[in-house]
């Protein structure tokens, strides 16, 4: 509230803190009045005090701008022209000589349920909508509202259904399925929200597509997964999150964020919790490939690895394996990135059975399960296949019920909250997120 001090007959013009003090002479009863500083611009008669202050309408106007003073308000000074700051003086009575009474605030806290995260969208592919589900579970965020069909043509047609400008927006999408057409949907999704004014557009692949064309291995090879990368950048994408890549060295494709999650802490505590002597274990690697990743596991179980050494005459054809290391008496767990037709993992069971392995697991990031891989599985020597629910397992764990699944959707929710956040995500490569 502003409010504008009125001028009396016969007294000048002065600034507000002066004003205080030649009111304070009125107040001679009491100690911390000064009668020094009670004149203004040389007026110090007894008239002069009097009439400062025996005027009504000035010592209520007063009283009223004091009041105002102590509420926070600010008092314009006419003769300056700008604002002043009020100072509060006590006015002394005779029932009350004390500090004053504060006044607090007792509205009673509300509570306004879970905080959510703000500006941000995430959207679902048609390649795995039952995980975006479980994510957005997680998040506490609806799923956000896409159109996603096929001319009669078979082109891709999409159409975002609610507004992106300004908003962090996520794409869910795997390579599952029919994954050139998920791959171009996923393109097309990540240009529409680009064009819309989205302020960041990251593609959350977890399973990523052409993982395993990374490298010219004879003459005339593609490096499709290159191809991949330059796609996704020029779409429009910011940033990838991805799990478990067939070669890390697919993030250097790309000349934007990729943050590459590792399903091994998931596994780790599938172990643990359900798989009886795993003191007793011997974690084995079915190719050199993946060796890197079995001596890991095996370092934070504490027990022995072994390696499985093949030669393919051609591609998902396997000509020889070569055990090295010793099972004999223990349960072998193989582990691998990916199965897909299945033909590596179950004559790698076999060769640790013929070794003395007494029961043989297998554990794989992304279960593609293509071709005769079900059917594979159910004539193994396999006590259990873990894999991932990067990829949908529901129907393949219908058809073969040696599969089972863990789900990996806290760590996916929890990278997609932190990367929001600007939080750091290698805490994700080492533990599971409880949520």
């Amino acid at each position: 509230m502003i409010r504008y001090r009125q001028t009396h007959p016969g007294v000048e013009h002065t600034g507000r803190s002066q004003w205080n003090q030649a009111r304070s002479v009125q107040c001679s009863s009491s100690s911390t009045c000064s009668s020094a500083g009670s004149t203004s611009s040389g007026h110090s008669s007894d008239d002069e005090k009097h009439s400062r202050v025996s005027t009504p309408d000035s010592f209520e106007d007063r009283r009223e701008e004091n009041i105002d003073c102590e509420a926070g308000s600010t008092t314009v000074d006419h003769h300056k022209g700008s604002p002043t700051t009020p100072v509060a003086t006590s006015e002394p009575t005779e029932s009350q000589s004390g500090p004053e009474e504060r006044v607090e605030c007792k509205h009673p806290t509300k509570d306004y349920g879970p905080v959510r995260m703000p500006n941000i969208k995430v959207f679902s592919g048609s390649s795995h909508p039952a995980l975006t589900q479980r994510i957005c579970e997680r998040l506490q965020l609806e799923v956000s509202k896409a159109s996603l069909k096929k001319f009669s043509n078979k082109e891709t047609n999409v159409e975002i259904g609610e507004s992106v400008r300004g908003e962090d927006v996520y794409i869910i999408q795997s390579a599952a399925g029919e994954i050139n057409d998920n791959l171009m949907e996923l393109l097309i999704m990540i240009n529409a929200c680009k064009i819309a004014s989205s302020c960041r557009v990251a593609a959350v692949i977890p399973c990523f597509p052409y993982a395993r064309q990374d490298k010219k291995d004879k003459s005339r090879a593609p490096i499709s997964a290159k191809l991949v990368a330059n796609m996704l950048s020029v779409a429009g994408a910011d940033h990838i999150i991805t799990m478990d890549l067939h070669a890390s060295q697919i993030q250097g494709f790309f000349d934007i964020p990729v943050d590459n999650l590792y399903a091994e802490p998931a596994i780790l505590k599938y172990i643990k919790e359900s798989i009886p002597n795993w003191q007793r274990a011997v974690i084995v690697s079915p190719d050199a490939g993946g060796a890197k990743r079995v001596t890991s596991i095996a370092d934070r179980l504490n027990v022995d690895f072994a390696l499985i050494h093949k030669e393919r005459k051609r591609a998902n054809e396997v000509e020889k394996m070569t055990l090295v290391g010793n099972v004999e008496g223990k349960v072998a767990i193989l582990v691998d990135d990916m199965a897909d037709t299945c033909g590596t993992i179950c004559l790698a069971a076999d060769k640790l059975v013929e070794a003395g392995a007494e029961k043989v697991y297998a554990f794989c990031v992304h279960g593609i399960f293509s071709g005769p891989a079900l059917t594979r599985l159910n004539n193994s020597a396999f006590e259990a296949v873990v894999v991932t629910n990067t990829i949908p397992q529901e129907e393949n764990m219908k058809k073969c019920p040696k599969i089972q699944c863990i789900d990996i959707s806290m760590i996916l929710a929890e990278a997609i909250r932190r990367t929001h956040n600007g939080e750091s995500v290698s805490y994700l490569f080492s533990h599971v997120p409880i949520c």
